[in-house]
């Protein structure tokens, strides 16, 4: 039994030699020195890096693109401005569309209503005409008077719609206010009475005239003794034109203002009245017009006078002979516009047109003072307003 186990024994020895021969790896390791050493010998020179490229081309290129960059920034700037300025004027334009449909519904809306409750009065009368032919006088009578739900319905009906009218009546009305008068565009506001405000014309030619026709549009803002609207005049008599308002009278001067035509009661606060003045030398005959109507005239006035050039020409005051202020008793408040000088005078047919409200008249412009043409410079507190 010891004896056949020896040689297995053997065996086994030889076995396990043979597998760590296998495994056995013949490196050599010395660790002469626990730390790097550094050795002093000569650091090797760096090579030096290519030089980037100077080319001409690509300058020219990055400025290229660069351009390219700002024009498309400046672009899409310009776009996004432009689509904000789209987008509020498309919503203040739906908004007025709106508006104005609404408007349109309860014009509609009224002439519908007041057409049904004018059948129905109408059918009503010719009830209770036929019902007293008949003699109902008693039971009957007392009931065809009493009130039906249905009739205090369209009262209500009726109410509301009056009420509707009424507040399209003053739109209506606002607006017409809000509105220049003769296809005008522009306007000269004088917001209050003052001695510093007023507006100076200077007049295309001069104003040495035998003859001529002064036009305007006047809104007052308010009334009083002497409101001086159109003004020539020079240091000896600083009144050798004038036109004004006195209270709710239209007042025309030329030369002295002893003798002048007067229009009474045609001025209205916060109303538009359209003004012309006209006077000849050789006939002596001043003449004034409100709303193209002939109101006066004067036959005796200033016969063979001439105006005398080298004044001053003021709109809404008066210049004083002696002192270079203005009297804040004689200012215009108010708007202006339309104002027109013709070295001629108007015929009749001439200043009807350019009275019509709802005419071109400021397309027609003057000889010596054309409204939009004429050097008009305000001062003060006046001002163009369109």
């Amino acid at each position: 039994m010891l004896w056949w186990r020896i040689p297995e024994a053997a065996f086994l020895l030889s076995v396990c030699a043979c597998v760590t021969l296998a495994y056995e790896d013949d490196i050599e390791i010395q660790y002469t020195d626990y730390y790097n050493e550094i050795t002093d010998g000569e650091t090797p020179a760096p090579t030096p890096s290519s030089t980037p490229c100077n080319s001409p081309d690509l300058t020219k290129w990055d400025k290229i693109f660069s351009m390219m960059e700002n024009s498309q920034m400046r672009e899409n700037m310009l776009l996004q401005y432009v689509d904000d300025i789209v987008k509020v004027e498309m919503g203040t334009l739906r908004g007025e569309l709106r508006r104005w449909a609404q408007i349109q519904q309860l014009l509609s809306a009224e002439h519908t209503q007041t057409s049904r409750l004018a059948k129905l009065e109408s059918s009503c009368l010719s009830s209770r005409s036929a019902g007293a032919g008949f003699g109902l006088n008693g039971k009957n009578g007392l009931h065809l008077q009493e009130v039906t739900p249905g009739e205090v319905a369209l009262d209500e009906v009726l109410a509301a719609m009056k009420a509707v009218k009424a507040e399209l009546d003053e739109e209506l009305k606002s607006s017409r206010q809000r509105r220049l008068p003769a296809g005008c565009e522009m306007a000269l506001l004088f917001p209050v009475r003052s001695r510093r405000i007023y507006t100076a014309v200077i007049p295309d030619v001069p104003l040495s005239l035998s003859a001529f026709t002064v036009c305007m549009w006047v809104k007052p803002t308010s009334v009083f003794n002497k409101t001086v609207l159109f003004s020539y005049g020079h240091r000896r008599n600083p009144s050798e034109i004038q036109l004004l308002l006195a209270q709710t009278s239209a007042v025309f001067t030329v030369g002295e203002e002893a003798s002048q035509v007067e229009a009474r009661s045609v001025v209205s606060p916060g109303q538009w009245i359209h003004l012309c003045g006209a006077w000849s030398s050789e006939q002596g005959l001043a003449t004034l017009w409100v709303g193209g109507k002939k109101m006066a005239s004067n036959p005796g006035m200033a016969k063979g006078h001439s105006l005398p050039e080298g004044g001053s020409l003021q709109l809404g005051q008066e210049r004083n002979g002696c002192c270079p202020l203005f009297d804040p008793k004689l200012a215009f408040a108010g708007k202006m516009t339309g104002v027109n000088m013709w070295d001629t005078v108007l015929s009749e047919e001439e200043i009807s047109q350019l009275a019509a409200q709802r005419g071109q008249g400021c397309q027609q412009r003057g000889s010596v003072v054309a409204w939009g043409v004429t050097e008009i410079v305000p001062h003060g507190g006046a001002q163009f307003i369109y």
